[in-house]
């Protein structure tokens, strides 16, 4: 088994102006590709096997990240199937000089681990400390909300 916190994965991408859009802020397929990304490193380091997009719930993008500033991505799952493991991941907009950052972006990705080209089974998600059980909770009740939207 394998405890939600050893899924946290977190990465930064300074926003240069070969990612940005007509309104010099990242532009929002960068954006995806890098929560993506990141979401596949949390899947596969839970399912210990490669990991695939299957889907992606929920994407909303609240704000910009202006060029020149980090797009900070972080990553955990919260949950699992037989061969599928869902990643709730967050961006935002962090000042490279003081830290400060501000959530831009949400979704849930839906991964699926392989073996031979073919789904595995993944194992079972361990929520041990009261950390964890706020993550998980939090990340089903964005999820749900999302969904009955």
């Amino acid at each position: 088994m394998t405890r939600l916190t050893e899924t946290h994965i977190e990465n930064r991408h300074r926003v240069q102006p070969n990612h940005a859009n007509n309104y010099e802020s990242a532009h929002g397929g960068i954006v995806m590709k890098w929560m993506d990304e990141i979401g596949a490193m949390s899947a596969m380091r839970f399912a210990g096997a490669p990991c695939v997009t299957a889907a992606m719930d929920g994407l909303e993008f609240k704000r910009p990240i202006p060029i020149g500033g980090n797009a900070l991505i972080e990553a955990y799952v919260y949950d699992h199937g037989r061969s599928s493991v869902r990643v709730r991941v967050r961006a935002a907009r962090e000042d490279p000089l003081t830290g400060e950052s501000e959530r831009t972006t949400d979704a849930h990705f839906v991964f699926v681990a392989l073996e031979d080209g073919e789904p595995t089974e993944v194992p079972d998600l361990e929520v041990e400390t009261a950390e964890e059980e706020d993550l998980r909770d939090a990340a089903l009740a964005d999820a749900d909300e999302k969904e009955s939207r």
